[in-house]
């Protein structure tokens, strides 16, 4: 297996998700980024020493064949979107995914800017989100969130890629949906009423053990779906009375997380759809692959197509020259500068 992304890493009190769509023929400049960003990384964290800065990679299905020749990952597939008799759960666009975390806010926002700057007229960023450590990794409705993340080997298990697709191995299928909250209706419930609908206990986080099936708990059940490790972030804007919960979810396969959505929108026997819905709506949706570290050290080559490109380009450059060469007198054939040993490059 390669080494995984950070993606096991505890979570940290301040994130930025940025997520970016690339523009026509801006495929050379974001592969050019792909490859720096672990050094880039590097230097935005080395001036903050215990930030902890980490910046997790994802790329989506339609970006992976714009950007590189050869296999892609078995399961990497465009966000579905999902339509139950009440509540949606939209798919929006997205080619690339930044996960960002670190200690500190500024840390995290000195990288996004840099890719940011990075991205100026290749890639467009449809979407930032910050977010932040609510209380003991409490959402903005009250409850802990994440409880029943797998830990050690099951999380290693839950999260990455193994020998079923070895081209891939220690990579990491992430899907992520933006929530927001109607905390007026929210608040207008007893605790009691909001236990039911979550399926744990609000101030000190046990699960009911009569929980109904509709229950948050009672239809996300690991032991039905399969297990995921879920880095979800609260965020929200006072002044635009805007709150919610930024879910991002990585797995071995997207079949798992594809499970529990369709019972959550869709439903299933035992219940017609996840009680929170009532109360929390998806407004995102997108799926992307998060490779191992050692993808970025080597990218895989670009499409013929791209690589047509620049190597016309280069045969261009290469013309340009010599021609100027040729009507300057000042270089030689061989590319000497006529200065003792120096040559030009």
């Amino acid at each position: 297996m390669g080494v995984p992304q950070p993606i096991l890493d505890p979570l940290t009190p301040a994130a930025i998700f940025l997520v970016a769509t690339i523009d026509e023929g801006g495929e050379g400049v974001v592969r050019d980024l792909l490859a720096d960003l672990p050094g880039l990384r590097r230097s935005v964290g080395f001036r903050v020493p215990g930030s902890g800065l980490a910046c997790i990679t994802s790329i989506g299905s339609a970006a992976w064949d714009r950007l590189f020749a050869g296999p892609k990952p078995a399961q990497l597939h465009e966000f579905p979107g999902y339509a139950g008799a009440k509540h949606q759960a939209p798919a929006t666009p997205g080619d690339l995914l930044f996960h960002i975390r670190a200690e500190n806010q500024d840390t995290c926002f000195e990288l996004a800017m840099k890719i940011a700057e990075r991205l100026a007229g290749a890639a467009t960023i449809v979407d930032q989100t910050v977010g932040f450590r609510y209380f003991e990794q409490r959402d903005l409705l009250g409850f802990v969130d994440g409880t029943e993340n797998p830990e050690g080997a099951l999380g290693v298990t839950a999260a990455f890629v193994g020998d079923e697709d070895p081209g891939f191995a220690g990579g990491s299928y992430v899907v992520v949906q933006k929530y927001l909250h109607d905390l007026n209706a929210w608040k207008a419930l007893t605790t009691t009423e909001q236990e039911q609908i979550i399926g744990r206990t609000k101030v000190d986080d046990f699960e009911l053990e009569d929980k109904p099936a509709n229950s948050h708990v009672a239809v996300n059940d690991q032991d039905v779906s399969g297990s995921i490790v879920r880095a979800n972030m609260p965020f929200g804007s006072v002044m635009d009375g805007e709150f919610g919960t930024y879910y991002i979810a990585y797995a071995d396969s997207p079949e798992v997380t594809d499970a529990m959505l369709v019972r959550m929108f869709l439903g299933s026997a035992d219940a017609e759809y996840d009680r929170i819905l009532d109360f929390s709506t998806a407004v995102t949706g997108t799926s992307f692959f998060a490779p191992a570290t050692e993808f970025f050290e080597e990218l895989p080559p670009a499409p013929a197509a791209h690589n047509s490109a620049e190597t016309d380009g280069a045969a261009i450059g290469a013309t340009d020259g010599a021609v100027a060469g040729a009507t300057d007198g000042a270089v030689s054939g061989d590319g000497s500068l006529g200065i003792g040993t120096l040559r030009q490059r």
